[in-house]
């Protein structure tokens, strides 16, 4: 039976009075500085590990980075192992209940929902699948190793107040509750949390199809308009395929070195069922940050023949969601002797959890990664045709299924059954709403009859077992070209653009990851599952035919999600790619420094990565000067704009009202003719209804009466997020000053028409905005007031857990940060103009790597090394890092001794 009010309420007095002791905020400061010091990690004097063959060395600098000195590789990992478990082991034992399903198992019936839907999609499964048939031998003793370190801690602190705060507060409500042992699968499964977070197109392909039942074909692909090749270009100049399939860059020959969618029916099918799969994705735990589409990131490299060095530079910021514990970890693993019996010397950013260093350098070559955008996910409408049974090719075919027991923490078990079609789970069944959708679906001719209703199957790289983890160790320990692109070949979920720079002053970029080969159909929408058609080809694109380049004439490499290579490729790797502004600003910036012989440093390298040009500005700044604008008040708001640089620092006045007008333009243009499923809670507006269907505008004519409609997506998810499409959008509607999409409702509720009155119109209610937020006084305004950053505690639920209440997370949060950058700046610290100003995805680290001297290498993260809250080193970098600062990166045993404060011997247990 639900709790009682008064329970929850005696509940979260509990916990807050916890927190307040534990913080020593309250009366029992002693009580709480004793119980939180007790669960800070030692990091001086000599600890017994089991398994420990030789001593292992862990020299800690003043941020708490750890650098990790052995004499074998098993003695390497199990010492990570026991390292991250100090720092971060609540982090890592929720990350493994979400990556298997059993976060109710931790906290209570408010996470069965997403248990349900990550059971539904098997990661734990597909995880355990790939331990036990395709890594390596050699992946697998490493796995098994930082296990053993991980359970050597554990053994010492089997739970409660002495392994973190969180463990004491989840007592409070679960007192039932002991970790259990970490095994290597936990680990495996986290690259499924990856690879979800950077799965490209799967947002994309919803909206297309609940677009499709208010707009025509044109309409729609009017907001998801062509790649610019000729304006942004691509990463690689675009080759040719051999007779084999082997890709040739082009201008160089011979080899490497070594080493259309469903019909309108069904899509108007589809989008019916789709309103509850964005939910369920919307409800998932924010692992890595927003979904899919428009989480970039930037990274290149300069050919050592265009820097002052005369080695390479290689820089990387990736773009992910802020939270705390900080989503990166900073390490080195370094073997005292790197041979046959230890063969790593490694240092750069990890995830808590797994081993190995994901981006950075070892003592030869140094790398980085930006999100390849490739479309490896597909949605697949099913029609269902009885309990166990759904049509393929005019034919009844039976499900797979399996049972999934859910356990919940103070509740009773719940059982769900997956069923599984040849295109993959059914995501839309936990819900029997969804199961029943057809009875009121629209359908064609083209679609089957309703009957016992369709279904949603998502198809999807990651659910089929891979190699990835084979890869991180690889990465790490490759010497050459040809090492990497070894590792790059087993790197298969999620596809990311791989940059290269050597010790050897050579420079590279590859492609790689699982790209599927379709059928008919393309991708950008759902496809319909009863056709095998449709079906992808039983081989993926072949690693051999994936774009590369090697040291390419022009000396410097930029990905920052931009379009690989052109249309004439062969295969289509995505519909979808980013729009390229990013990558056009870093492009020409190195460009312009290297013309007539410039060279390149690494101070200018750093600058780059803090570049807050508003490229978009530049276009529509000059049209919102030519409005005559007649309202003093609005006048003097526009009057920011005359002698604006473009730049959108934090202190800018300019920024502030420009981003607020890109906004309103936004809500007037698009915004108010998208539907409800796409708009964000609470966004309420009187629109035009007929025959069942609300109708934009521009959509269907008719007799039509006003009716309220309010958006219902998660904020964080809604349209128009204003990124670096929507800017497209509007650049080519520019073009058009009668489109239909500058038709728009004003404050009266009168239609108004026209670019002009809108972009007037923006303007005033950018100016009422800003005033309502800042103050009517424009010589206060900032930018950074608005543009707001607060890094919120991820560990601990979701407000309606029973642990993770509102009050106790905001005790908990750091910040608000105010911020310089934009979402299609260089600098991306992204908002949704959907949802309002404040900041949610960012460069969740930066780093330059100088390949002439590792020692000078330079790096920062956001929050810190520590995952327990009140540490010194839990939120002590992001003050440096909104400042567009940068650490020494030491990675000699010299530079490390130098900034060593803290000793810890690991020796044989």
């Amino acid at each position: 039976m639900p709790r009682s009010k008064k329970f929850r309420r005696a509940r979260l007095i509990v916990l807050v009075l916890v927190v307040l002791l534990i913080a020593g905020l309250g009366g029992g400061a002693w009580w709480g500085v004793h119980t939180v010091r007790s669960s800070f990690p030692d990091v001086t004097g000599t600890v017994r590990v089991a398994g420990m063959t030789a001593p292992v060395d862990v020299k800690r600098d003043d941020k708490g980075i750890p650098q990790l000195y052995a004499d074998t590789t098993a003695d390497l990992f199990r010492a990570q192992g026991y390292v991250q478990a100090q720092d971060r082991f609540w982090e890592m034992d929720v990350r493994r209940h979400i990556t298997s399903g059993r976060l109710s198992e931790m906290f209570g019936s408010g996470s069965v929902e997403t248990d349900a839907f990550l059971r539904t999609m098997g990661w734990r499964r597909v995880a355990q699948q790939e331990y036990d048939t395709v890594l390596s031998a050699e992946t697998k003793k490493n796995l098994q190793a930082y296990t053993d370190g991980v359970n050597a801690w554990l053994a010492e602190h089997p739970g409660g107040a002495d392994a973190s705060l969180e463990y004491a507060l989840l007592g409070v409500v679960h007192s039932g509750y002991r970790p259990e042992q970490w095994s290597p699968v936990d680990s495996v499964a986290w690259l499924k949390a990856m690879a979800w977070n950077l799965s490209g197109n799967l947002n994309d392909e919803v909206d297309r199809a609940l677009l499709s039942q208010n707009f025509t074909q044109d309409k729609v692909d009017e907001l998801y308009p062509a790649y610019p090749y000729d304006r942004n270009g691509t990463i690689v100049q675009t080759g040719s395929l051999a007779a084999d399939g082997t890709y040739r860059p082009a201008g160089q020959t011979g080899a490497a070195p070594a080493t259309g969618g469903a019909t309108a029916q069904g899509r108007a099918t589809a989008a019916a069922l789709l309103k509850g799969v964005t939910d369920k994705m919307g409800a998932m735990p924010q692992l890595l940050g927003p979904q899919g589409q428009g989480i970039g990131s930037n990274s290149w490299v300069v050919s050592g023949e265009h820097t002052i060095t005369g080695k390479p530079l290689l820089a990387n910021d990736p773009h992910l969601g802020p939270g705390l514990p900080s989503v990166w970890y900073q390490m080195g693993l370094h073997c005292r002797t790197v041979g046959p019996k230890c063969g790593y010397d490694v240092s750069g950013f990890t995830f808590a959890g797994m081993p190995g260093v994901v981006i950075g350098h070892n003592q030869n070559i140094a790398w980085g990664f930006t999100n390849l955008g490739a479309d490896v996910t597909d949605l697949y409408l099913e029609k269902v045709t009885g309990p166990d049974t759904y049509l393929r090719d005019g034919q009844d075919v039976r499900f797979t299924t399996r049972k999934e027991t859910i356990k919940v923490a103070g509740g009773a078990d719940r059982t769900i059954t997956v069923r599984t079609t040849v295109n993959g789970p059914l995501i839309s069944d936990q819900s029997s709403e969804q199961q029943n959708v057809g009875t009121y679906a629209p359908t064609g001719n083209a679609a089957p009859d309703r009957a016992s209703g369709y279904g949603v199957a998502l198809q999807w790289t990651a659910l089929t077992p891979g190699k990835t983890m084979d890869a991180v160790f690889e990465l790490d320990a490759a010497a050459d070209w040809t090492g990497f692109r070894a590792a790059a070949a087993d790197f298969a979920v999620p596809a990311q653009n791989l940059i290269y720079a050597d010790t050897k002053g050579n420079i590279g970029y590859q492609a790689p990851g699982v790209v599927p080969v379709r059928g008919k159909g393309d991708g950008r929408y759902p496809a319909p599952g009863w056709d095998s058609a449709y079906d992808w080809k039983k081989d993926p694109v072949p690693f051999k035919s994936l774009p590369w380049v090697y040291n390419p004439p022009a000396g410097y490499i930029v990905t920052a999600n931009q379009a690989v290579v052109d249309s004439t490729y062969r295969y289509s790797l995505t519909t979808d790619w980013e729009y390229g502004t990013r990558a056009k600003e870093i492009s020409d910036d190195i460009a312009g420094k290297i013309k007539n012989g410039g060279k390149i440093s690494p101070s200018d390298m750093s600058s780059m990565q803090l570049d807050n040009t508003s490229v978009m500005a530049k276009t529509l700044v000059p049209l919102l000067l030519k409005v005559k604008i007649s309202d003093p008040y609005v006048r003097e708001a526009q009057d920011l704009l005359k002698d604006w640089n473009y730049q959108q620092d934090a202190d800018s006045a300019a920024a502030a009202y420009y981003n607020g007008v890109w906004r309103a333009l936004l809500t007037l243009a698009f915004g108010q003719k998208l539907p409800a499923d796409m708009r964000a809670e609470g966004d309420c507006l009187l629109v035009r209804q007929k025959a069942n269907a609300t109708l934009p505008d521009d959509a269907v004519g008719g007799e039509v009466k006003p009716v309220t409609e309010c958006g219902t997506r998660k904020p964080s998810q809604a349209q128009p997020d204003g990124g670096d499409r929507w800017m497209e959008v509007v650049r080519q509607q520019l073009a058009k000053p009668d489109s239909s999409w500058w038709d728009y409702i004003d404050s009266d509720h009168i239609p108004q028409h026209g670019l002009n009155n809108l972009l007037a119109q923006s303007m005033k209610n950018a100016r009422q905005d800003l005033t309502a937020y800042l103050g009517k006084s424009v010589s206060t305004w900032s930018w950074g007031r608005l543009h707001t950053l607060t890094l919120k505690e991820t560990t601990l639920g979701s407000d309606d857990s029973s642990l993770g209440s509102g009050f106790v997370h905001r005790l908990l949060n750091r910040g608000p940060y105010r911020l310089s950058g934009s979402s299609a700046a260089v600098n991306a610290a992204g908002w949704n103009a959907a949802a309002g100003y404040q900041v949610d995805w960012i460069p969740s680290m930066r780093m330059v790597v100088d390949l002439s001297d590792f020692d000078a290498s330079r790096w920062i993260n956001v929050g810190g090394e520590s995952g327990h809250t009140f540490h010194g080193n839990y939120n002590d970098q992001t003050d440096l890092w909104a400042a567009g600062s940068l650490l020494t990166w030491a990675y000699s045993a010299k530079a490390v001794d130098q900034g060593t404060r803290h000793t810890m011997t690991l020796t044989a247990g």
